[in-house]
């Protein structure tokens, strides 16, 4: 695939999963473990199976309709009245709750039809939409709008074609979201719906169906920078150009021929995203007690494999400001699914991109709490992420079981964020695509921020995350960009103004709402929101 040499991208592609019986070697850089966890919410009455955050600064939390009656009612005598729910038919408890991050509260949401399992991304108009998930939920389609406190989810209705359930969604250069897969649905389509037909044939996922396993649940999907999509699925992966159709490359099998997604449940993510005078674009998957690289756009594919830290599974993989990858939750033995996971595997560990082969891996400090089977982790706009969730029965179980229903919300801090690093920390004070404005592709942008200890211009740099839909540990449309064309300016003071060129199309960063990070010596900002469209 010829590129333009300077729209060439460097591109990496993580999975990530474990059936090992002992843990993995352990590949460390530093024998210090770091970052720090903190205890938001003792209960916010559900399990977090899902989580979105938005532009506000709040998260979308969910599970789902048929777990039973939650821990936490809905306001002024609402009701879920739903004559199909196979255990509770008139439920006054919640299933969703919106978190304010910044007040640390959150409030309950009431949701209509059953969520259990679904998808969704947020759109340019920052609103999040959420598609599909079980029985009377399987062909809907559902909104939630960022507000000040006073909206609540609205289901629009049948809006999908077939019934999705563990699909996966993503968003596209032009603003629709395309829905692959589902349980026993070997196609996609999309949503808002612009032509027909409907629905479109997709053997791959056929093909890489187990029979009573499945293992092509929740595929994993990235946009290519040339507009196709890299789709993971079970142990292979091809480049769809869904708008024509059409497989258009197709790479080697993982060495070993283990499965990666649900309900094997491995993890993946897409690595930053730069501007380089490259002329390919490189995929890297972590799998088993391994991990390898791929060159996606090369002309012979071939996986090239290293040794991991841990073995996990049900872990979630997070896109930090400074361009590392958090690998958080999860067990180190068994499967997504009820009852199959064991020895939770308490230590987040951080994976530096660009380090060296074998020394990539550093293990940070452990939490109290086992984050198991349908456990989340998001970025927040501060740099912490936010963990929560984890459930491995088919109810709310809080006794008697070996792992209970986890309704606490903590949040974990990574290194970077360390008091001794305060003096080195960027502090943004303003942009040329403040809030309230949006900013265009291929153009200038201005970050005036503060650094009161010495500054190092050539370790600056600015990037730019797509926050996550983040569920059954799969971050969908989460995406980082390391902007370039940088120039750094003093301008008083311990005071500078960093100028970057915004993404050169939709193929690149599909348009909507973006955080934006000052890095110095690999420790971020707070980031800031700027819309891009």
């Amino acid at each position: 695939m010829q590129m333009n040499r300077y729209s060439s991208i460097l591109f990496f592609l993580f999975l990530q999963l474990f059936f090992a019986i002992q843990p993995c070697h352990r590949v460390v850089t530093t024998a210090a473990a770091g970052g720090t966890w903190q205890l938001l919410q003792k209960s916010i009455g559900i399990v977090a199976m899902h989580m979105q955050l938005l532009n506000n600064d709040r998260v979308v939390i969910y599970d789902r309709t048929d777990f039973g009656l939650s821990n936490l009612s809905l306001p002024d005598g609402k009701c879920r009245v739903d004559s199909s729910d196979l255990v509770v038919k008139n439920d006054c408890t919640a299933h969703s709750v919106e978190y304010d991050v910044l007040a640390n509260k959150f409030r309950p949401l009431m949701v209509q039809t059953d969520v259990w399992c679904s998808s969704g991304s947020v759109v340019p108009d920052g609103s999040l939409v959420q598609t599909g998930g079980f029985s009377d939920g399987e062909l809907k389609v559902r909104t939630f709008y960022p507000c000040n406190g006073d909206c609540d989810w609205v289901e629009i209705g049948d809006g999908l074609q077939a019934s999705r359930w563990y699909a996966t969604n993503h968003l596209l250069p032009d603003g629709r979201q395309i829905i692959i897969g589902g349980r026993d649905q070997f196609n996609y389509e999309f949503y808002p719906k612009t032509s027909s037909p409907g629905v479109y044939g997709f053997p791959f996922l056929s093909q890489t169906n187990d029979r009573g396993i499945e293992n092509n649940l929740y595929p994993f999907v990235f946009l290519n920078t040339d507009g196709n999509l890299f789709i993971f699925a079970n142990n292979r992966a091809v480049l769809l150009d869904y708008k024509i159709s059409k497989v258009v490359k197709t790479y080697p099998t993982i060495p070993g021929g283990d499965p990666r997604s649900y309900p094997s449940e491995g993890s993946a993510v897409l690595l930053p995203l730069k501007n380089l005078d490259a002329a390919t674009i490189e995929a890297e998957v972590l799998a088993l007690d391994t991990c390898g690289r791929i060159k996606i756009n090369g002309p012979n594919p071939q996986w090239a494999m290293e040794t991991m830290p841990y073995a996990r599974v049900m872990g979630d993989m997070t896109l930090l400001p400074n361009g590392a990858v958090l690998i958080i939750n999860g067990a180190g033995t068994g499967t997504g699914g009820w009852e199959n996971g064991r020895n939770p595997v308490l230590n987040p560990v951080l994976y530096w991109p660009n380090g060296a082969a074998g020394s990539r891996f550093e293990s940070l400090n452990p939490s109290t709490i086992p984050r198991m089977y349908h456990s989340t982790a998001i970025l927040l706009r501060d740099g912490r992420v936010l963990v929560a969730g984890s459930n491995t029965h088919v109810g709310y179980e809080f006794s008697g079981v070996l792992f209970p229903t986890e309704l606490r919300l903590e949040a974990f801090s990574p290194p970077y964020l360390d008091a001794q690093q305060k003096n080195l920390r960027p502090a943004i004070l303003s942009s040329t695509a403040s809030k309230g404005k949006y900013i265009g592709y291929g153009q200038k942008l201005v970050v005036r921020f503060k650094v009161t200890g010495k500054l190092i211009p050539n370790m600056i740099s600015v990037t730019m995350v797509a926050p996550a839909f983040n569920t059954h540990s799969y971050s969908m449309n989460h995406r980082l960009l390391v902007l370039g064309n940088i120039k750094v300016t003093y301008v008083g003071t311990s005071t500078y103004d960093v100028q970057v060129t915004t993404p050169r199309s939709g193929n690149l960063a599909p348009s909507g709402y973006y955080i934006i990070y000052v890095v110095h010596q690999s420790i971020p900002s707070t980031g800031i929101w700027i819309k891009i469209l």
